[in-house]
Formats: C-alpha cells, structure tokens, sequence
C-alpha cells in the first residue's frame, strides 16, 4: 500500500479520518459511491471540502493511486469529484488509480478552487 506523504491524516480538531494507517490484511475496503444528501451536517460538509483541498493541492488533475486514503472518505467524492482512471477499475485495490474530475469538483466544491484559503 502506498503511503502518501505529506496527505492530511485527519481533518484538524476532529475525527473525519483522511488516511488509514496500515493495509487491511483481508483487502482494501470497497470504495462505493455515497449519496451526499442537503440535509448533510455542517461538519461533514466542512470534512468533505477539506479532503477534495487536500487531494488537490497533492494531485491535482493528475491520476492518483489510492493508497492509503481513507475508503470512507473517500467514498463521499467517488463517482463525482473523484472518478476512476482505468475501464477495469477493481475497487478494492490499493493500487487503483483514480483521478479529479475539475470540473465537477469546481461546481461542488467552489472555495476549494478560490483564493488561498486551503493553500
């Protein structure tokens, strides 16, 4: 498992976990795509932006392996922000890669993209 160095382990002052430890040695955890609903609370919202920050400022547009990047949180993005690079995509890899749809992560997620706030 790769370990990104660097990566945010955890959102400041609170338990929205960004990167796990150690590989899981069942396998990785599936990554599912989770449906964000309005009703969402402010905190999870504020650790959904601080990871799509985070990812950015590390990989920008370009192709990422999973590594050790929290399944859960990560999950939150997949399918939308964040979207699979390979047609054969095997979501319980720790080598898949995965990549930043910018597009829709601008429209999601706009303060990530302006000014120097995540910087």
């Amino acid at each position: 498992m790769l370990k990104h160095r660097g990566f945010p382990g955890r959102l400041p002052g609170s338990d929205f976990q960004f990167t796990v430890r150690r590989a899981n040695p069942k396998g990785a955890t599936p990554l599912v795509r989770r449906e964000r609903y309005a009703d969402r609370r402010p905190p999870d919202r504020r650790a959904d932006e601080a990871f799509m920050a985070a990812l950015w400022q590390q990989f920008g547009t370009e192709p990422f392996e999973r590594g050790n990047l929290d399944a859960g949180r990560l999950s939150w993005l997949f399918g939308r922000e964040v979207k699979p690079v390979e047609e054969d995509f095997d979501s319980t890899s720790y080598e898949a890669l995965l990549v930043i749809d910018e597009d829709i992560a601008r429209a999601s997620f706009p303060a990530v993209f302006e000014g120097d706030e995540w910087a």
